[in-house]
């Protein structure tokens, strides 16, 4: 399997990672990165990509998801 290759993800991870990458876009994030970005997120949220097996399942983790918006920018902030 090569790198990149979303084949392992499931089908509501996948539409996580659109959302999300509209929503880095509405900020002005290129669509490269906005995407990297998109995935990143998801990858962290829900471990990569699913696989198959009983009590493999793991809970999502939705920190990284809020975490947008509060962080960084105080630099900027002060000036």
């Amino acid at each position: 399997m090569p790198r990149g290759d979303k084949s392992t993800y499931t089908d509501k991870q996948k539409r996580q990672a659109e959302h999300i990458e509209e929503g880095y876009e509405a900020r002005g994030v290129s669509a490269k990165t906005a995407k990297k970005r998109a995935w990143a997120t998801v990858n962290k949220m829900t471990g990569g990509g699913k696989k198959s097996g009983s009590g493999r399942g793991k809970k999502v983790n939705k920190a990284p998801a809020r975490k947008g918006g509060r962080v960084g920018g105080k630099a900027a902030k002060k000036k």
